[in-house]
């Protein structure tokens, strides 16, 4: 099956982009940030449009499900210091509440990783209904949110099929470089098989391009093929390379409280603005 033939497959059913509005706002809509090809901006775009929508007024819980946890360190949480993370509410039943940490951004909560869930795809193979852990843990707490942002591991694993199957939709960032497209057929195959055979109502939130310099051709051929791919799912606003957005993690901070007037927090607040459709 060719790249185009597994687009078509995903997209063409209009069905499986649209939500109950009112449902969606009263429960709380929960994204996976997704794309197995690894340094395309996920978990930077994981934690900053987190950060960004709580800045909207949004409530928000990031929850981190990358082994890496880079997504737990970037917001500033020091990972010695954490009782109960992800691990624990998959693995060990934890109530999601109690391994759910404050941000100093407000309005942005987390559920953190740590090591621990380094070995979960292991530990979860033998388990009953593995696919589902995590879905069943965010039941619990997603109303509290307006949002539940999840950053998936670089991986097609059973974190991140635990996380299409928790998921009302899921955003995609692939970077503005030569073969930004290579390996996007298997998740669009994944998503494709989550949507048949354990989460029908599952969407394509967006595509959102990142990584661009302006400086060379090759980035806007990149948009131009995506664009052509996936049309009105590209968002407008595209990431470019900014140097105070990637040393922003190195501080445990998202843009916005690390420079508010860098480029990189009016663009992620841009992207935060399209989601929420302002």
């Amino acid at each position: 099956m060719t790249l185009k033939d597994v687009l078509e497959s995903v997209m063409v059913k209009p069905q499986a982009f649209l939500h109950d509005k009112k449902e969606v706002e009263k429960l709380g809509k929960i994204i996976a940030v997704a794309n197995q090809k690894g340094g395309v901006g996920k978990t930077t775009t994981s934690v900053n449009l987190s950060a960004c929508l709580a800045a909207l007024g949004k409530k928000v819980l990031l929850v981190d499900i990358d082994p890496q946890g880079n997504a737990t360190s970037g917001i500033g949480v020091n990972k010695a210091d954490v009782k109960y993370c992800i691990y624990d509410v998959l693995i060990n039943d934890i109530n999601p509440v109690d391994a759910t940490l404050p941000t100093e951004i407000e309005g942005l909560m987390i559920i953190p990783a740590t090591i621990q869930l380094a070995g979960a795809e292991i530990e979860l193979v033998p388990t009953i209904s593995r696919e589902v852990r995590l879905k069943k843990a965010l039941e619990v707490v997603k109303d509290k949110y307006d949002y539940v942002i999840i950053d998936c591991p670089p991986s097609l694993g059973i974190l991140t099929v635990n996380s299409l199957t928790a998921s009302d939709s899921v955003l995609i960032p692939i970077q503005c470089e030569y073969y930004a497209l290579e390996g996007l057929s298997q998740l669009l195959n994944t998503i494709r098989l989550v949507q048949k055979h354990l989460n029908s109502q599952l969407a394509i939130e967006g595509v959102v391009l990142t990584m661009l310099d302006a400086r060379t051709n090759l980035g806007l051929q990149v948009i131009e093929e995506v664009k052509k791919y996936f049309q009105d799912k590209v968002y407008k606003t595209i990431i470019p390379r900014n140097v105070r957005l990637s040393e922003a993690p190195s501080h445990g901070q998202a843009i916005i409280t690390y420079d508010p007037r860098s480029r990189g927090a009016e663009v992620y607040t841009d992207l935060a603005k399209e989601v929420v459709g302002v």
